[in-house]
C-alpha cells in the first residue's frame, strides 16, 4: 500500500457502516465505493474452499433476485448480522427492482462480518444470464450509462464459492448435483474463478433440479444442467457420509419443499416473486444439533417499499409499462418454475 492507498482503505473501511445504512434505505453507492468493496471482498473469497464447511447454528437463505425490501424483511425475521450466522445459496440479482442495492448490501455485510456470512454462487451470478434478466441494464441505468459497476460485480461473482457443508453433515448448493461429481474431494479440485461454463460440473451444480417422477439423470428443460432422482441424492449423501441436502433455484409457492423422504430440501426466499406470484418465502434455521426449522415470511408491506417510476407495480424488471409479461410454467411435480432462467 502507498500512503494514499492506505488512507483510502482506512476511510472506506470506516465508512462501511454508513454504506450499509444507506443501502438499507435504497440508496446506491458511488462507483468508487463499490470498486473498493468488490476488491476487498474478492480478497476474502479467494481464501474460501469450493466446499466451505460451516459450523451451526446457521440460517440458510434461498433466492433473493433483487427484492431489496423483502431482504430487509428477511433480516427482520431471521435476525441481523452479526447476531445471526447466514448462508446464502445464490441468485442475488435479476428480476427484482433493486439488484444493485441488494448485491451491494450483501457484499458490504460480507466485508463487515466475513466470518458470519457465506455467499454461494447461483446461476444468475454470471455474465450471460445477468445480461438477459435485468441486472446489466439496471447497472447501466443507475450509473449514468456505464457498465463499469456491472464488471466489478461480475469479477466478484467469479470468486464466489460453489458449495458448502454444515457440520460436514448437510450439503448445500444453489441448484443440485452433477453426474461428473461423486465425492466432495472432486468438487474441491474444480477451478471456479471464471465465468459459469455452459456445461460441465460447475454448470450442473448451479443449474440442476431434483425430479420426483424419474430416477437417475435426465435432460433438464432449463437448457442447462440435469434433473436427478432420489437414487442420485441417496448415493451422493451415502458416498460423502452426509444426511441431507439443501438447495434453492426453484420457486416454492409455500416457501420451501422437502423431497425424497426428507433427504433434500429446497429453500425459496423471494416472497411474491417477481411482484406477482403471491408465494410466501422461507429461511431455514439449522441449530447446533442440526435440527431444521423453516421460518415463513411474507413480502414487505407496501408502506415499507418503493417501486421505480418506470416499472409497472406487479411486474418484474423487464416488464415495462404496456409490455407483456413472461409466463411461469408449472412443472410435472406441481411446482411453478421459470425455465431457461
Amino acid at each position: 500500500f502507498s500512503i494514499s492507498h492506505l488512507v483510502a482503505y482506512l476511510l472506506c473501511m470506516s465508512n462501511l457502516d454508513s454504506y450499509i445504512e444507506r443501502l438499507e434505505q435504497g440508496e446506491p453507492l458511488e462507483e468508487h465505493a463499490l470498486r473498493f468493496v468488490c476488491e476487498k471482498v474478492k480478497e476474502i473469497l479467494v481464501e474460501e474452499s469450493n466446499v466451505k464447511n460451516i459450523a451451526p447454528p446457521v440460517t440458510v437463505v434461498g433466492d433473493i433476485h433483487g427484492q431489496l425490501y423483502d431482504l430487509l424483511e428477511l433480516f427482520r425475521i431471521g435476525g441481523r448480522l452479526p447476531d445471526t450466522n447466514y448462508l446464502f445459496l445464490g441468485d442475488y440479482v435479476d428480476r427484482g427492482y433493486y439488484s444493485v442495492e441488494t448485491i451491494s448490501l450483501l457484499l458490504c455485510l460480507k466485508l463487515r462480518w466475513p466470518h458470519r456470512m457465506t455467499m454461494l454462487r447461483g446461476n444468475h451470478e454470471s455474465r450471460s444470464i445477468s445480461q438477459i434478466y435485468g441486472f446489466h441494464a439496471e447497472c447501466i441505468k443507475k450509473y449514468n450509462g456505464s457498465a463499469q459497476v456491472w464488471h466489478y460485480f461480475m469479477d466478484v461473482f467469479d470468486y464466489l464459492t460453489i458449495s458448502a457443508t454444515i457440520a460436514d453433515s448437510i450439503f448445500c448448493v444453489h441448484g443440485g448435483l452433477s453426474p461428473s461429481i461423486h465425492a466432495l474431494d472432486q468438487m474441491r479440485l474444480l477451478h471456479r474463478f471464471k465465468e459459469v461454463p455452459h456445461d460441465g460440473p460447475i454448470s450442473d451444480l448451479l443449474w440442476s433440479d431434483p425430479d420426483t417422477t424419474r430416477l437417475g439423470w435426465n435432460v433438464s428443460a432449463r437448457g442447462a444442467g440435469y434433473t436427478y432422482g432420489q437414487d442420485i441424492v441417496e448415493s451422493f449423501l451415502h458416498n460423502n457420509d452426509m444426511d441431507h441436502m439443501l438447495r434453492a433455484h426453484q420457486l416454492c409457492l409455500e416457501g420451501y419443499q422437502t423431497l425424497f423422504n426428507d433427504l433434500l430440501s429446497t429453500v425459496w426466499s423471494a416472497p411474491n416473486y417477481c411482484y406477482r406470484c403471491k408465494n410466501v418465502a422461507s429461511i431455514l434455521e439449522v441449530d447446533e444439533h442440526l435440527n431444521r426449522i423453516f421460518n415463513l415470511f411474507q413480502d414487505a408491506p407496501a408502506d415499507a417499499r418503493k417501486v421505480p417510476d418506470d416499472v409497472e407495480a406487479g411486474g418484474a424488471v423487464g416488464d415495462k409499462k404496456g409490455k407483456s409479461k413472461r409466463s411461469i410454467e408449472r412443472s410435472s411435480n406441481g411446482e411453478m418454475l421459470e425455465y431457461f432462467t
